[in-house]
């Protein structure tokens, strides 16, 4: 067989990682060689650099199938050890490519924008090879989560299944769905741009990165730190960061919301609730459901990198044996599997979310939040955004970083209001997304709302549960504002509190808002803004909370 064999020490690691990711025993060895794959996209063609790991098996024996994986990230020990190695070593034959421009492929990385041309171009090259098994899924994580969608808006026929973790369909609205640019795709991009630089100093500049870039988003015009700081290593950038407009021409290759409509084959979405795509996730789940697809949903306590764990491969590699390779029926015991924060517990569900009830929870003076209405007219309570000393980000739905943290310090800042419930009497659950509607109005049209949900412990403090983000449209008129919050799964212990954290920003997280109705990537103008929570009898404001029903 052409390829490289294992040796002795790999050998030793495959099976070590194997067993700490939860694989089954190893069937059998494997050899990998580079394969160089001819794409054209009409304007150009250029070759893609990929990896084609292949089991080694008896004369008599045949693949259990063939995986797809493609990505901007390398093919190096760190990616072809969840996604390649332990595979092989069990029967399946592995294609490991690399996305345009990155690790050895020809052509100019473009994110998110050549992926479904690419796509099915490597699709139609696999096909004339010798060694493909007729069929073949597909597995990935984050960008390798899109690249599946990719090929998912004009579904292969013989693509028979895939496994999408924390993977958008849809890239352009992780830059502007609030409104409001996240400022994540910076720090992305100096990952991207010096992830293939070598040596100790390269080293170091990756442990450092977080304390390089930081800088750089704090100053504002964005654009002219951003091209300083970059210097022409991201190119791709500027355009990102410029375009605010999801309908512009530019974003529309990012957009493969069509996919949802389009795919049928088994498949299995795993996220996390602090996964910064845990939106789209639950929308991709919701949408095949309702074309009676076969999806299934797992969904932990993690955050965005945390999800490569030992409960995300056992039930990778279970989905591939059952609809990949048949050699077994599923050994999944429920289509949605979510862990209960607060309880720390998982549960199983047929589907999600479960049935719920309407809670609601009313802000009152004082910075109450209790199910009784209030009573009192013209009860409001205000706070000042100033994009100088903008709101911090503290946890959430993070890229990097973020999860559920101690935030108790955003409750003493000035430019923050919170509303707590006195201790309650029971455990509540709730299951889905939460929503808040604000009777609102500001000094300033040009404002953003941050809205989070916590938990407030015994000794006072304070964990985030779920949040969401928007920039206000600065022709709206005072009054009702709604905010969906992202979906949980979360028990609120009897004696803890219950609180809404409002506020004008969460920075960096999101570019703040300048208070000009410029864009900051090349304004540098701020204003502050007061922001009034109208909540009286007759402006009511409230938190809803989706109730567990009995029996969940």
């Amino acid at each position: 067989m052409d390829g490289r064999k294992r040796g002795f020490i790999d050998v030793l690691f495959d099976r070590t990682i194997g067993w700490l990711l939860g694989f089954p025993p190893e069937t059998c060895d494997y050899a990998v060689k580079g394969v160089r794959i001819p794409i054209s996209d009409g304007l150009e063609r250029f070759e893609l650099a990929a990896d084609l790991y292949r089991p080694i098996l008896q004369e008599d024996s045949q693949p259990a199938g063939t995986i797809l994986v493609r990505g901007p990230y390398g093919r190096s020990l760190s990616l072809n050890t969840p996604f390649a190695r332990p595979f092989a070593s069990r029967g399946y034959q592995v294609l490991f490519v690399s996305s345009r421009g990155t690790f050895g492929s020809g052509g100019e990385f473009d994110p998110a924008r050549t992926e479904e041309v690419d796509g099915h171009g490597v699709v139609d090259w696999m096909r004339k090879q010798d060694w493909f098994t007729g069929s073949f899924a597909t597995i990935g994580g984050s960008y390798l989560g899109f690249t599946q969608w990719a090929l998912l808006r004009d579904p292969p026929a013989d693509m028979t299944a895939a496994v999408i973790t924390v993977g958008p369909h849809d890239f352009s609205r992780h830059h502007w769905e609030t409104g409001a640019l996240n400022l994540d795709v910076i720090g992305w991009a100096d990952m991207v741009s010096h992830q293939e630089d070598k040596g100790f100093w390269a080293t170091v500049r990756k442990w450092n990165a977080h304390r390089r870039v930081r800088p750089v988003l704090d100053e504002v015009p964005l654009v002219e730190a951003t091209d300083a700081y970059f210097n022409g290593l991201a190119p791709w950038l500027n355009q990102r960061i410029t375009r605010s407009e999801l309908s512009d021409p530019f974003f529309k290759p990012m957009q493969i919301g069509e996919a949802l409509e389009r795919t049928d084959i088994p498949l299995l979405l795993f996220s996390g609730w602090y996964d910064v795509f845990i939106g789209q996730t639950i929308e991709q789940y919701t949408r095949l459901t309702e074309r009676n697809c076969n999806v299934a949903l797992t969904v932990g306590p993690w955050t965005h990198l945390g999800v490569l764990n030992s409960r995300l491969f056992p039930q990778t590699f279970d989905w591939l044996q059952a609809h990949l390779s048949g050699k077994i029926q599923s050994q999944r015991p429920s289509p949605v599997q979510v862990y209960v924060t607060g309880a720390r517990e998982w549960r199983d569900l047929p589907k999600w979310p479960p049935p719920t009830t309407r809670y609601e929870l009313h802000l009152q003076p004082g910075r109450g939040l209790s199910s009784e209405k209030p009573s009192g007219e013209n009860e409001s309570t205000s706070f000042t955004f100033d994009p100088r000393q903008p709101t911090p980000t503290m946890g959430g739905n993070l890229l990097s970083g973020g999860g559920s943290v101690d935030d108790s310090a955003l409750a003493t800042r000035s430019d923050v209001i919170t509303f707590t419930t006195e201790p309650i009497e029971k455990d509540i659950e709730i299951f889905g997304k939460p929503f808040v509607e604000l009777s609102h109005s500001s000094d300033n049209p040009h404002v953003d709302l941050f809205l989070r949900l916590n938990e407030v412990n015994e000794k006072g403090r304070s964990h985030n549960v779920t949040e969401a983000y928007k920039r206000l449209d600065p022709n709206r008129r005072p009054g009702l504002v709604a905010l969906t919050l992202h979906d949980c799964a979360h028990r609120f212990v009897k004696g803890t509190r219950i609180r809404l954290v409002v506020a004008g920003g969460s920075h960096p997280q999101f570019a703040r808002n300048t208070g000009t109705g410029q864009n900051p990537a090349t304004s540098s103008e701020m204003r502050s803004a007061r922001h009034i929570i109208h909540h009286g009898a007759s402006d009511i404001s409230r938190l809803v909370l989706p109730l567990a029903a009995e029996g969940n």
